[in-house]
């Protein structure tokens, strides 16, 4: 597939001898945690910085970053943040990253407005300096020379970025598709992809989600006509519809089709209003502002004669969709007056919180339609031949697939295999891995920086591996508690031991359990290790927790964390 002459020109460019390396710190055997680092003279460039959402293994997490460790130990040699667009798993972790690095941001306007009210709630809006830049428009960031190439995807404004480097350009696609019809008449740019490629591009990162979806990927304006067939078939009733919040051309549709009916829309969800509140600023809602009202006001019409447009299309436990599905919605009582539409397709580990969602909804008597049984829903992903497609218009010199799980990554290869790329040009990276260019090829350095989860607990930072697992046992195995009374000074015992357990058993029918535990650690505790003169008060915890380990787990086959508390007397 690759033209030789390209590679030739590209190969004996007059370029220093300095390598240039693509850090990968997440988005590669995953779907969310998207970053990738530039490095060039010595100077980096960021590409994203998101968010994952947490899977039934992190209890307790709200979401995981990509451990930054790599960025913050060089903050000195960080230039700037490019954002491809306002998706969570692309920018979602940005007010994480400024706590630590002060930077400037660049992409479309969009993106960064919606960015900017992140930071803001966040207190770290001053540790930045937002610098929109025009479809199309190519600037010197740091080193070199980056260009922001307008795609179409599941949010309006998106990019990709080609970066202008000493050994050859740089393709990073973003998350993209190629809608033939996009909503706002903004399509993928092929032409400019095509010019910047006849000068030949030296490594093409491309965007696998879909890479196991055969075909192409449809048009975002082919879901309108179907939702406009809903509403017409379901007049009689009070229409609800869910989708993200950043699908602004979703959430257009949804309005037009509401108006065709001559219904009212209330938009309900913080992010939700926000949005809609930015789009129409910028003039990108084109939806009458008298068919909009207040969430407050839907009591006064029937319900025949109302749109909600809601947040919660992932089944997210405290959304305004899940409230409702529960009945706990202050707004609204969901009954059989109702349809609920889910405009959007669960993201990978959302599934049992999407379908949680749905069966509350049925159990009030609410119909409800899915992408399931009725095309209410396309990706904003490029499918297989939309892949293929972009190798064959960029013949790259080298290709490395990004942005999906591992096997959509593998997918992605075979791709690149079947349009013609040589094997050994075709490179499978994973998040850790770096991408070196050098004037003698491109190799992979594997886990060249550190690549482990940052997990995200409230207001506190990454919470670690060990509080992750200490909450798995106890959400697994349960906890047992060991409270005694002791002499320091003689190691006599003055009360206790007494045994109190959280999840481990059901205390009224297992008596002989507890007295025989009491009974180990009474045993440990008569005993007791001296050090100056006094009770070794955590060697002796460490004693009863060791006992009581082996001794539950012999008679239950379980280990639940047994903590002991030693009150000195």
């Amino acid at each position: 597939m690759a033209n030789p002459e390209k590679r030739s020109r590209t190969s004996t460019r007059e370029a220093s001898d300095d390598s240039v390396r693509v850090i990968f710190l997440g988005g590669l055997g995953e779907i969310g945690r998207n970053c990738a680092c530039i490095e060039v003279n010595g100077r980096i460039l960021v590409v994203d910085f998101g968010l994952m959402f947490p899977d039934h293994a992190m209890p307790g997490v709200d979401f995981v970053l990509p451990d930054f460790t790599y960025l913050r130990d060089n903050a000195d040699r960080v230039d700037a943040v490019l954002l491809t667009h306002g998706h969570e798993d692309h920018v979602g972790g940005m007010a994480h990253l400024l706590a630590d690095l002060q930077v400037p941001m660049y992409g479309a306007e969009l993106t960064l407005r919606m960015a900017k009210g992140r930071l803001e709630e966040h207190g770290v809006m001053h540790r930045t300096e937002l610098r929109p830049v025009p479809d199309g428009q190519r600037v010197r960031v740091g080193p070199i020379d980056v260009q922001f190439i307008p795609v179409t995807h599941s949010v309006p404004h998106a990019n990709a970025i080609a970066f202008f480097t000493p050994q050859g350009t740089i393709l990073h696609s973003g998350d993209f598709k190629l809608d033939e019809a996009p909503v706002d008449g903004r399509f993928t740019d092929l032409a400019l992809i095509e010019s910047i490629a006849k000068d030949g591009i030296r490594l093409l990162l491309s965007d696998s989600t879909n890479a196991e979806e055969p075909g192409h990927t449809g048009s975002e304006s082919s879901v309108g006509p179907e939702l406009r067939r809903v509403f017409a078939e379901n007049r009689g009733k009070r229409i609800i519809s869910a989708c993200f919040s950043s699908h602004l051309h979703r959430v257009q549709q949804i309005a037009e089709a509401a108006v065709s009916e001559h219904r009212r829309i209330a938009f309900l969800g913080r992010s939700m209003g926000n949005n809609v509140s930015l789009a129409r600023q910028m003039g990108l809602f084109p939806v009458p502002a008298s068919s909009v009202i207040p969430i407050e006001e839907i009591d006064r019409y029937q319900p025949s004669e109302i749109c909600i447009i809601c947040t919660g299309s992932q089944g997210e436990p405290m959304s305004a969709l899940s409230l409702m599905a529960a009945g706990q919605s202050k707004w609204l009582k969901v009954g059989a007056d109702d349809l609920v539409i889910f405009s959007a397709t669960p993201i990978p580990g959302n599934e049992h919180n999407v379908h949680r969602t749905i069966n509350g909804f049925h159990r009030r008597g609410a119909d409800v339609v899915h992408g399931g049984i009725h095309p209410v829903h396309v990706s904003g992903h490029a499918s297989a031949e939309d892949l293929k497609r972009l190798l064959r218009i960029v013949q790259p010199e080298y290709f490395v697939p990004i942005h999906g799980e591992y096997r959509h990554l593998v997918h992605h290869t075979r791709l690149a295999r079947a349009v013609g790329m040589p094997e050994d040009r075709v490179m499978i990276c994973q998040d850790g891995d770096a991408v070196v260019l050098t004037n003698g090829g491109v190799s992979v350095e594997r886990s060249a920086v550190s690549s482990g989860y940052l997990f995200v607990d409230g207001i506190v930072g990454d919470i670690g591996r060990g509080v992750l697992r200490d909450r798995r046992v106890l959400s697994e195995e349960g906890m047992v508690v060991v409270v005694a009374s002791i002499d320091t000074q003689t190691g006599a015992l003055v009360s206790g031991p007494e045994i109190v357990t959280r999840g481990w058993i059901y205390m009224p029918d297992s008596e002989d359990l507890l007295v025989g535990a009491e009974a180990v650690a009474e045993a440990a505790l008569s005993d007791p290790p001296f050090m100056d003169g006094l009770v070794a008060i955590e060697a002796l915890e460490n004693r009863i927790r060791l006992a009581l380990q082996r001794y539950i787990t012999k008679a239950t086959k379980r280990r639940p964390i047994v903590v002991p508390v030693i009150m000195e007397v």
